[in-house]
């Protein structure tokens, strides 16, 4: 279990670092850089979001900070959505971003509901 938190530790990081990556590439728009400041402030928090919830001191706050950066995975999709579908950036460009936050939310939902089960128990 150590291993997988580390590792989660990990994938937060080089997440978010992919984030700032990501908004210092954009186009100096005005459009761009509106939804990339979104971006980048919603993409950094998830990984300070899961690290504030290995130091929890109840199940309950876990709960709650793991289901903040939940909040913030959806919130940093939905403005990827937007840079492709305002044609800012191509598709092909955030796909592999965005399939990491589809496979960091799918992580994160198991560790809310394995906790939310040993609470229940």
């Amino acid at each position: 279990m150590k291993a997988e938190m580390k590792d989660l530790k990990t994938r937060t990081k080089e997440y978010a670092l992919r984030i700032i990556r990501l908004y210092t590439a954009l186009p100096q728009s005005v459009e761009a850089q509106v939804i990339g400041k979104q971006l980048l402030r919603s993409g950094t928090s998830v990984g300070a979001h899961y690290r504030e919830g290995m130091r929890a001191r109840s199940d309950a706050e876990f709960i709650s900070k793991i289901e903040g950066g939940l909040q913030e995975l959806e919130e940093s999709l939905y403005w990827m959505e937007l840079l492709v579908e305002a044609q800012i950036l191509p598709e092909q460009k955030l796909a592999e971003l965005m399939n990491e936050a589809d496979e960091l939310t799918a992580i994160l939902i198991t560790c809310a509901k394995n906790a939310r089960n040993k609470r229940g128990n």
